[in-house]
């Protein structure tokens, strides 16, 4: 193909999806979300569903898997259009780490009994990997599983665990052995969160949204089919799909539409005797976040390349992750600062969609963003540990 005619498909290829979110995103869903009002569990399931039927709900996927097989670049312009839509991010744990790990190290019988399941998004999925004592050093996690006949005894607790209240599985690590080094003893669950023993406590963010949650195990029985690769591969595991999720492209095309919306601000709300948009202290400190922007959008774009055609990320994913994290609390940051007194409300139940959105409905949600996107120096692994391994494997210090 061509470089015009490649050009032309992708052009085409943008319009269809334009087309079908323009058709198919629930009114009610996309105002939602473009006010910055959480979700319902049955509305993420709606919305699903409907990219299920379509096709859609695993866009990483390869379409021998059940996948569209879309090239990298028509995956970028998937997403692009899926946040200007103002669509909601899907409870992703079951395309974006369940799915590809169980088709990549899982049994004949698991990739029958769990692939349909996530492609149909009939079965949801958390991540039960950070603990109380055991965040960014996932090596110091304490929760046991102790194999019993034909199934493991499982006791601990989970915490931060996204959409545990209406998941149907969660993606567990545990520790099977204390033998040797800490990271070997660790291995992989696929756990029903209808099992006797479960409780979910939720976490209320300072916001008012219910994302969060803390997930107590109390003598849970597991099946030991339903462990993933071998007792002690967890580690392995786990760092596969931590260098997937630092190099998706969604985040970057999330930021993008943070910069939409920041040129909406700027342009509307005054700063004296001009707009913002027009303060030149706001100019330079624009094009110094998006030139930074930028820069790591070409290293995520060359780790993209890596993930597609199946390769290791390598060493690269963490300086990305350290990139992403920035430029997410500065461009918040931003959106704060041209809000002015305006994006100053705090209004948890109309975050909850319990309430009346205040005016201007587009800035109500910057101060509880703002404060949100300080958390992501931590979640994923956080920056000290980030900024350990790129002294260490890339620096050699």
């Amino acid at each position: 193909m061509t470089t015009q005619s490649s050009a032309l498909h992708l052009e085409q290829f943008r319009a269809s999806v334009r087309a079908f979110f323009k058709t198919n995103l629930p009114d009610q869903i996309r105002d939602k979300t473009a006010a910055g009002v959480e979700l319902t569990g049955a509305e993420y399931r709606e919305w699903m569903g409907i990219l299920s039927r379509q096709g859609w709900v695993a866009v990483n996927w390869t379409s021998q898997h059940g996948g569209p097989g879309w090239s990298l670049w028509e995956r970028a312009v998937y997403e692009e259009e899926y946040f200007r839509a103002k669509a909601p991010r899907i409870v992703e744990v079951g395309v974006k780490m369940v799915g590809p790990v169980i088709l990549a190290y899982g049994s004949d019988a698991q990739r029958e009994r769990f692939v349909p399941k996530i492609l149909d998004s009939s079965e949801l999925w958390c991540q039960g990997y950070s603990e109380p004592d055991a965040g960014s050093d996932l090596a110091s996690l304490k929760t046991t599983a102790v194999a019993d006949g034909d199934v493991y005894r499982v006791q601990g607790s989970k915490i931060w665990t996204s959409y545990a209240h209406f998941s149907d599985r969660m993606f567990t690590l545990v520790r099977t052995s204390d033998k040797g080094k800490k990271r070997e003893g660790i291995s992989v669950l696929l756990i029903d969160m209808k099992s006797p023993g479960i409780r979910i406590r939720p976490i209320l963010r300072m916001d008012g949204r219910h994302e969060f949650n803390e997930v107590f195990l109390d003598d849970v029985e597991v099946p030991i089919t339903d462990r993933i690769g071998k007792e002690g591969e967890g580690w392995t595991l786990a760092n596969h799909l931590l260098g997937h999720e630092r190099g998706n492209m969604s985040h970057f095309m999330m930021i993008e539409e943070m910069f939409d919306t920041l040129t909406k601000i700027s342009t509307s709300e005054s700063a004296g005797t001009t707009t913002v948009a027009e303060s030149l202290d706001f100019r330079r400190s624009l094009a110094k976040i998006k030139i930074e922007h930028m820069a790591l959008r070409v290293t995520a774009e060359k780790i993209m390349q890596e993930v597609t055609a199946d390769r290791t990320v390598g060493k690269l994913a963490s300086v990305v992750k350290l990139g992403r994290n920035r430029s997410t609390q500065d461009v918040a940051r931003l959106m704060f600062e041209a809000g002015g007194y305006s994006a100053m409300p705090y209004d948890p139940l109309a975050i909850r969609g319990e309430g009346p959105l205040p005016e201007p409905k587009y800035l109500f949600r910057m101060a509880p963003e703002y404060f949100d996107s300080r958390k992501s120096s931590i979640a994923g692994g956080s920056e000290e540990i980030q900024k350990d391994l790129i002294a260490r494997r890339i620096l050699g210090l």
